[in-house]
């Protein structure tokens, strides 16, 4: 019995470790095909822009030009200014935002022209996006915060007006700091993959940033009824003050700025409210296991809501003229002294012909 045992041993063993193999070549394979499912599904959504790559090149191109040009004149027109208040220091912050948003337009343009292909290294990505996103969400505060500032004028709360523009200073070096250490955060955690930029990425493992993102959507959205409480309210008042100074001369003045009051109004909607209405479905698909089909109808209807968000650069200038009666005089002056300059030089070199001719 004992030789019988001892001859069934071996076998014994063998047949275990024949179904120990059997089970570990099975959960190798299931999750090898785990692996490439989920590989091939990653692969497989190859999003397709078509023709919407080259309306993106040209319009960020549009953008760029029209930003850049308003936004150094309006910084041309805020440093030829003596005397400050709360508003203009908002404004020319507003101004320096939309300038350095306009600085990251070029790049997204040579990657549209490059059919979404990052030809620079990849840090510069990241710091492109997150510099595009950090501006915008500047320009969004500070037009709260003028709202804010307008109300409580109206509302005869504010102080003396030195100390009121010092405020605003604290304030918005408060809100650069905040905002520049929060794009670094996210520009030292952010993954780059391949030679993609701008453009749908599943976050599943990221959830802190997805988490932030509707942070910002949150605020936005509060700035914004913030806005229209405020604005409605200015209009409001300036109309009940052009009714009971209605026999007086310049009794027409506060029709004409309770109109101007929705100019931020509007352009703050025209510009951001499409953007942010489609941002928290987009990033709850980030954050799902989303079909092909619905990434794809994501990506490029965020596209074009962030075409619209690029051109509050290049309609802000508006803001500076309607806000800020300072501003319009020195835009003013300025482009009739160059006019007058540029008579008074061609004066000259008429009289030099003649003076040749005698």
């Amino acid at each position: 019995m004992e030789t019988t045992s001892s001859s069934f041993l071996p076998l014994t063993t063998l047949i275990s470790d024949y179904r120990n193999d059997i089970t570990n070549t099975r959960n190798t394979s299931e999750l090898n095909e785990a692996t490439s499912s989920k590989i091939s599904n990653e692969t497989a959504c190859s999003i397709n822009e078509g023709s919407l790559t080259a309306l993106l090149a040209v319009s960020y191109s549009i953008i760029f030009i029209s930003g850049l040009i308003g936004n150094v004149l309006a910084l041309y027109a805020f440093l030829y200014m003596n005397k400050w208040n709360s508003i203009q220091v908002y404004l020319l912050n507003v101004a320096i935002a939309d300038l350095l948003l306009t600085f990251c337009l070029p790049f997204r343009v040579l990657y549209h022209i490059a059919q979404n292909r990052w030809l620079l290294h990849p840090i510069f990505c990241k710091v492109v996006g997150n510099l595009f996103f950090m501006n915008m969400y500047i320009s969004i505060t500070l037009l709260g915060l003028i709202s804010i500032d307008r109300y409580t004028k109206l509302a005869r709360y504010q102080h003396k007006r030195v100390s009121k523009a010092k405020r605003s200073v604290y304030i918005c070096c408060t809100l650069w700091v905040i905002a520049i250490t929060a794009a670094i955060v996210m520009i030292g955690k952010e993954e780059h993959h391949s030679n993609l930029c701008f453009h749908y990425q599943d976050k599943q493992k990221a959830t802190w940033k997805e988490g932030f993102n509707y942070f910002l959507g949150i605020v936005f959205w509060i700035v914004f009824i913030f806005l229209i409480l405020s604005y409605v309210k200015i209009a409001k008042n300036l109309m009940n003050i052009s009714k009971k100074r209605s026999n007086f001369p310049n009794a027409g003045k506060y029709n004409i700025a309770a109109k101007k009051s929705f100019i931020v109004l509007f352009i703050f909607t025209i510009c951001f409210v499409p953007y942010h209405t489609l941002r928290f479905i987009y990033i709850t698909s980030q954050l799902q296991n989303t079909p092909c089909y619905w990434k794809e109808i994501m990506h490029k209807s965020n596209e074009v809501m962030l075409v619209l968000s690029a051109c509050n650069s290049c309609l802000d200038p508006l803001l500076y003229f309607s806000l800020s009666s300072r501003v319009r005089k020195t835009v003013l002056h300025l482009l009739c002294q160059r006019h007058h300059d540029q008579d008074r030089s061609e004066v000259t070199l008429q009289n030099l012909h003649a003076d040749i001719l005698k």
